[in-house]
């Protein structure tokens, strides 16, 4: 296990799940329980009394050492054609192929980036498109 996969593991904190006040009572929020920030005057959540859904703060922040990091503890790479591999290395980045790549030039990549040891990871997408 490499350095930042151990220091993400070790660092990493519990984030609870921030959905909206009331999202689960009201039909017209069914489908749309993403954040919104509580504003009203005497609203409990936004007061932050006890027995309401925590709200969104700066405090559940990931280090910045870790943030943005791929599960794996690799920076994640987004290629669209083969000169974007140049500067790149397989034991420090894992990469996504685009999604507007066609089916021809995805596997010239997949077959160029398996050569040079890099790990992908959208790579379930590219072996149902062969």
């Amino acid at each position: 296990m490499n350095e930042l996969k151990r220091l993400r593991l070790k660092l990493k904190k519990e984030v609870p799940e921030f959905h909206r006040r009331l999202y689960h009572e009201f039909a017209k929020f069914e489908n749309k329980d993403r954040w919104r920030k509580p504003k009203g005057i005497d609203n409990p959540m936004r007061l932050r009394l006890k027995g309401f859904p925590p709200i969104v703060r700066i405090g559940y922040k990931n280090p910045e050492a870790i943030r943005g990091l791929h599960p794996s503890g690799l920076f994640p790479v987004v290629i669209e054609n083969a000169s974007q591999i140049g500067g790149l290395d397989p034991k420090k980045h894992i990469v996504y192929l685009s999604q507007r790549l066609g089916k021809k030039k995805k596997i010239q990549l997949v077959r160029i980036l398996k050569e040079k040891g890099f790990r992908i990871a959208n790579e379930l997408e590219v072996a149902e498109s062969e």
